[in-house]
């Protein structure tokens, strides 16, 4: 039986349209490009819950590490009867070191996966039934607003996972300008920021041996297939994924094996053997750089947390008084 999760869908994509218009946009780009929220369908959103258990992905057990370590502190400095939001919650298991430490009045698990979100989102009514647990299907990117119970008080926002890497730093501004925005007065911003380190630790980490990244990427082909008017063979693509050092980002492609035409929704794309579809940016930071990020965006680093061989950071910040609204 189903436990009762209050369930926002007012900002709910439009699943078949949005796919369509943003595939075929990207397919005609020169280069062909998509964008990452494509992948997250509910087996690209199970896939890239097994990417975060691969030995030589070290994003999620080195983020889950700081926040175990340093969740009274975050607490501490948040104060209580914070509600918390959780931005892209995926499976919703970082958090649960905040909900420990922190003990919300409340809980709102923001994806654009639906089913994905629900069952997330159920598991954690079931764990903790002191809990008031929300769910709200949307873009966050893109428009929301917090449902009238989360406008009041002090909600920290939590953005895990360095997903704020997956946008340029312009984009990052405008989306952190744009969380600064939802932001009541008192509230705050805790977010996972992927630092800069050696190529090969990085690139180890998006072409792991058990090939589990190479089947999410491969995964949106599946899904284009499945869910438009398509005849893409994936089989007919190939992972590939490297540090971009100038741009200090890891870039992902899908890259044509040989030349091919493919047809999506009656429309016809080309491919040159070795032309590739850009399918996610992963973006690197230092302390200093996303410090100036943040300042752009109107918003101030207050405090700072990093493992011991400063592979991430986990970083709160908070709206400049005199920029927030």
């Amino acid at each position: 039986m189903a436990l009762a999760v209050r369930f926002y869908d007012d900002y709910r994509p439009a699943p078949g349209n949005y796919l369509r218009e943003e595939v075929l946009a990207g397919f005609a780009r020169q280069p062909k490009s998509t964008s990452p929220a494509l992948f997250y369908d509910r087996r690209g959103s199970e896939l890239f819950d097994r990417i975060c258990q691969q030995p030589e992905y070290y994003l999620t057990r080195t983020e889950e590490g700081i926040l175990a370590s340093a969740a009274d502190e975050i607490a501490e400095r948040v104060g209580p009867s914070t509600d918390l939001v959780e931005l892209g919650s995926g499976a919703s298991r970082k958090v649960r070191l905040l909900l420990e430490a922190l003990h919300p009045t409340s809980y709102l698990g923001v994806d654009i996966s639906e089913d994905f979100l629900l069952a997330s989102t159920q598991r954690l009514a079931a764990d903790y039934p002191w809990l008031d647990v929300s769910a709200a299907c949307a873009d966050f990117t893109d428009g929301m607003r917090l449902p009238p119970a989360f406008e009041t008080g002090h909600p920290l926002m939590f953005f895990p996972g360095s997903s704020i890497g997956n946008f340029t730093p312009a984009q990052a501004c405008r989306l952190l300008r744009k969380l600064h925005g939802l932001m009541p007065a008192g509230g705050s911003l805790l977010v996972g920021v992927d630092l800069i380190k050696d190529r090969e630790t990085l690139e180890a980490a998006y072409n792991d041996r058990a090939q589990v990244t190479a089947a999410f990427n491969l995964n949106l082909l599946e899904r284009i297939r499945e869910e438009l008017a398509s005849d893409i063979d994936p089989s007919r693509f190939a992972h590939r994924a490297f540090f971009n050092d100038v741009q200090s980002r890891i870039e992902m492609h899908l890259v044509s094996r040989e030349p091919q035409d493919v047809t999506i929704e009656g429309r016809r794309f080309h491919f040159e053997a070795g032309e590739s579809l850009h399918t996610e940016n992963s973006y690197k930071y230092s302390l200093d750089s996303f410090a100036r990020l943040a300042h752009e965006a109107g918003l101030e680093p207050v405090a700072c947390w990093t493992d011991p061989d400063r592979l991430f950071s986990v970083q709160l910040l908070r709206p400049q008084g005199a920029l927030h609204s």
